[in-house]
């Protein structure tokens, strides 16, 4: 397991933003934990186009924090 800090793919708010398994990006975005080889789609509407798939430790211009519930 990774530690995943404010900025990084895995908390933000587009990381697996169409993905069926919600549950599973609830629970990394309140632990701040999850497998280093995890990539899901990116949904930010720049990289929408691109179908770019980002690791949870990765970074970008377009991060917006997660909103968790």
């Amino acid at each position: 397991m990774v530690t995943i800090r404010d900025g990084q793919c895995g908390v933000c708010a587009h990381f697996g933003e169409n993905n069926d398994d919600q549950q599973q990006l609830v629970q990394i975005r309140i632990s701040h934990q999850a497998e280093p080889e995890l990539v899901q789609a990116c949904g930010h509407p720049d990289n929408m186009p691109r179908d770019l798939r980002v690791s949870v430790l990765s970074t970008c211009a377009g991060f917006e924090p997660a909103k968790v519930a």
